[in-house]
């Protein structure tokens, strides 16, 4: 019998399994608050023009640094969700691995500030490093994860979304990079960004979803006595 099938309700009508895609749900928002909140409260910083990064070094910026902590841990514990939703097929452990250190390298991103304008350091220089493979690994394992997606059939209909954000994980950061001291990065940026968080949260869903119809499987309606 499937491991997903013998789960039993928790909280309300969500298993462990759907507990912990909530971790997926929740990180997405904890990363749109710990960037905007500080972007629309700084004066003179522009959306389309200035990095992500650059928020942490304004007043507010330890509110970013608590949203970036906020998903890399919750990434993590979104992968054990992905573990038990997907049926394993070629590359699939390589992909979770892989989305483990991506989220491991959002707790760096929020660990290592990035550089001040117009000054060097060893802190800013990491955080340049692992920004850039944080970007670079995460539509591989995308990319990996979509192959098992295609033979299951509770996630065929997301094959086909899965390998779409991987190849344009790839494009955006390739355009990122050359957008790089341009009056754009900033907007090519977050639509990097955006194409990472959305996928998360659509396969969280997802996995919740999975979770209420397994408990709805498991929990057989009573019949009333004669």
């Amino acid at each position: 019998m499937d491991i997903l099938q013998r789960q039993r309700p928790i909280i309300g009508r969500l298993n462990i399994q759907g507990l912990l895609a909530l971790a997926g749900v929740l990180g997405p928002i904890a990363l749109l608050i710990g960037n905007y909140t500080p972007a629309l409260t700084t004066p003179g910083y522009n959306l389309v023009r200035d990095s992500i990064s650059s928020l942490a070094l304004t007043p507010l910026g330890w509110v970013q640094t608590i949203g970036f902590l906020s998903i890399g841990l919750l990434v993590e514990i979104y992968v054990v969700a992905l573990l038990i939703s997907i049926k394993p097929h070629h590359g699939f452990g390589p992909g979770l691995v892989l989305l483990v250190l991506f989220g491991f390298g959002i707790l760096m991103l929020a660990s290592f500030r990035t550089n001040l304008p117009g000054v060097l350091s060893f802190e800013g220089s990491l955080h340049g490093i692992v920004s850039k493979t944080v970007f670079t690994i995460f539509p591989i394992a995308v990319g990996l994860i979509s192959c098992s997606m295609k033979y299951d059939s509770r996630w065929k209909h997301l094959h086909v979304y899965t390998l779409t954000t991987a190849i344009l994980g790839i494009v955006l950061a390739i355009v990122t990079t050359i957008a790089d001291d341009t009056n754009f990065f900033g907007l090519f940026e977050r639509l990097l960004v955006a194409n990472m968080v959305i996928w998360v949260e659509i396969t969280a869903f997802r996995i919740m979803l999975l979770s209420l119809r397994t408990e709805q499987h498991a929990s057989p309606v009573s019949k009333p006595a004669d």
